[in-house]
């Protein structure tokens, strides 16, 4: 997971906290939307996450073929 996911989900989870502990049910719902706006950027930065990771290891396996299966002669 990257630090801009832990980043989100931080945030997310300060936001619910805010949310406990608000006696104002208009306070208590701006802080779960906004918990909910957080959750969604995480989901979003760590969907990333993983395109990149199959991006390269995609990238990595051609590269492999295209070196005739010897990885001794593919640079990174």
């Amino acid at each position: 997971m990257s630090i801009q996911s832990n980043f989100y989900q931080t945030r997310a989870a300060e936001e619910r906290d805010k949310a406990t502990g608000s006696t104002l049910d208009n306070v208590r719902d701006g802080h779960l939307r906004a918990a909910a706006a957080w959750d969604a950027l995480a989901a979003r930065s760590m969907k990333a996450d993983r395109m990149r990771a199959e991006e390269e290891r995609r990238k990595s396996e051609v590269r492999i073929a295209e070196a005739g299966g010897n990885e001794m002669l593919v640079q990174p």
